[in-house]
């Protein structure tokens, strides 16, 4: 069976007409999905959104409790000793003549926007555009699936956000932050979020 249309002639065997055909709407029946799901983590979650957006936090009291190094990892409520000096925004423990201080006192936080999902699809449309196009001739020949294809792209979309999280360094976090952290990192700590980043294919209208 041919089709011409101008100088363009496209020759196609009858005997895989059905085929071609099947793989084109199979094209058209899956989508794939990319980042951190709730249904698979929601604190993970809550803590990509919190980033991806940004959000200034306010204390349902008076203050927000700030840990320095010293607090160890440890809530107000563990440290025996905890007091609050006069005059300074601060929780300390009393050490010697001098005062260790535990936690900083704040009306609120901000968390600045680090967008690492929507920023990745703004900066690799075009290359993921194209990577696709090259997996879309491989279908056409019959070497891959419909559905092969969208787990190949899921995974190089995953794979490339996983890379902005791992170099993405502004806006960075305050001192005190990186203190407890030990990096510079914003959105690494201990990994957690760069590795919940998946994909999904998925049917549509199912």
């Amino acid at each position: 069976m041919a089709r011409q249309k101008g100088f363009v002639k496209m020759t196609v065997k009858n005997d895989n007409f059905d085929k071609l055909i099947k793989a084109l709407e199979d094209l058209d029946k899956y989508s794939v999905e990319v980042g951190i799901f709730a249904s698979d983590d929601s604190f993970y979650a809550m803590i990509a959104n919190v980033h991806e957006y940004g959000i200034t936090i306010k204390p349902k009291k008076q203050f927000l409790t700030i840990p320095t190094k010293e607090a160890d990892g440890r809530k107000a409520s563990d440290i025996p000793g905890l007091f609050k000096p006069k005059g300074k925004n601060i929780l300390a423990v009393q050490d010697g003549d001098n005062l260790k201080v535990m936690f900083i006192l704040v009306k609120s936080v901000t968390i600045p926007e680090r967008s690492f999902v929507r920023s990745t699809f703004d900066e690799k449309n075009d290359e993921w555009v194209q990577f696709m196009e090259r997996l879309i001739d491989k279908m056409l020949a019959f070497e891959i699936d419909a559905k092969t294809l969208f787990e190949r792209v899921g995974a190089k979309a995953a794979a490339d956000i996983q890379e902005k999280i791992t170099t993405l360094r502004s806006p960075g976090n305050s001192p005190i932050t990186m203190e407890n952290k030990g990096s510079s990192n914003p959105l690494i700590d201990t990994g957690g979020l760069r590795a919940r980043v998946t994909w999904r294919v998925v049917e549509r209208n199912a």
